[in-house]
């Protein structure tokens, strides 16, 4: 059992793992480095230590910690207990969730073991928001989606913001990144996946007319905000599928048009 730890220098090197939390560029070289990621709020830090995510410490203030009492008696890791203005002063915000923790991140699997028993499957290519990241993941959590492939420059998934907007759905739903873009699309497809890439292109055929929930795999490929899939990624799928608008709206945000695809690829497959 970890035993409480009061801290009251925003200096102290202990801290380390929790400094500058706010800078975003700082934290994408540091985090992945460190081989760290930063779980936020009562929910998420239970949710990644019960996926299996090694604790390295946790920070809170001392009226959480009857809160978190029964996460610290099992921790094994140090609990540091601070006021709430060192911790804005050591974090550069205010953590009004009153719980930080830095988990220890795990060697990602290879893409071709996320395939080997998936049938839905999220494919994203440049998605570089974390708010946007972390709601495709709740949504593909919440709706049947099997696994996420990404290509070599979508966001973290463990970034604190990501996981946080997803409430720890990150940590479960299998992920990969894929190594070449959009080279490996065709290992997908030798998987025995069909590529959807959806687009709001009025060219594409709707995704009710292509029936996706019947196929056996199924790959959905989104794009990033505003640009969409590439030309050479929409070049890679089998078929460009879009979800019919009405009052002359053109397209969704990323997050809102996965969840309704989400929806209609993984609803009703085949076996159930």
């Amino acid at each position: 059992m970890a035993g409480l730890i009061t801290v009251d220098d925003p200096a102290d090197p202990r801290l380390h793992d929790y400094t500058g939390l706010t800078d975003v560029e700082l934290r994408r070289r540091r985090e992945p480095a460190e081989g760290l990621f930063i779980a936020e709020g009562e929910k998420v830090i239970r949710r990644a230590g019960e996926a299996g995510y090694a604790m390295r410490s946790m920070l809170l203030s001392a009226k959480w910690v009857d809160t978190m009492r029964d996460v610290i008696d099992r921790a094994t890791a140090p609990v540091y207990v601070v006021d709430p203005a060192l911790a804005e002063q050591v974090t550069g915000y205010h953590v009004h969730r009153g719980a930080l923790a830095s988990m220890q991140r795990t060697p990602l699997p290879a893409a071709a073991d996320v395939l080997r028993t998936a049938h839905r499957v999220v494919v994203m290519e440049s998605v570089n928001d974390h708010t946007n990241i972390g709601a495709i993941f709740r949504s593909a959590a919440a709706l049947g989606m099997d696994a996420v492939l990404l290509s070599p420059d979508c966001a973290d998934p463990l970034y604190r913001r990501s996981v946080k907007v997803s409430m720890g759905a990150v940590f479960s739903v299998p992920y990969a990144r894929l190594d070449t873009w959009p080279g490996q699309l065709g290992a997908v497809r030798e998987a025995g996946f069909r590529l959807l890439a959806l687009t709001p292109d009025e060219r594409a055929r709707a995704l009710d007319e292509v029936a996706p929930h019947r196929m056996d795999r199924v790959a959905l490929m989104l794009g990033a905000e505003g640009s969409g899939l590439s030309g050479r990624a929409l070049a890679a799928a089998d078929e460009r599928v879009r979800i019919p608008m009405s009052h002359g709206v053109d397209s969704l945000n990323v997050g809102a048009a996965a969840a309704v695809a989400f929806y209609a690829v993984a609803t009703g497959r085949p076996g159930e």
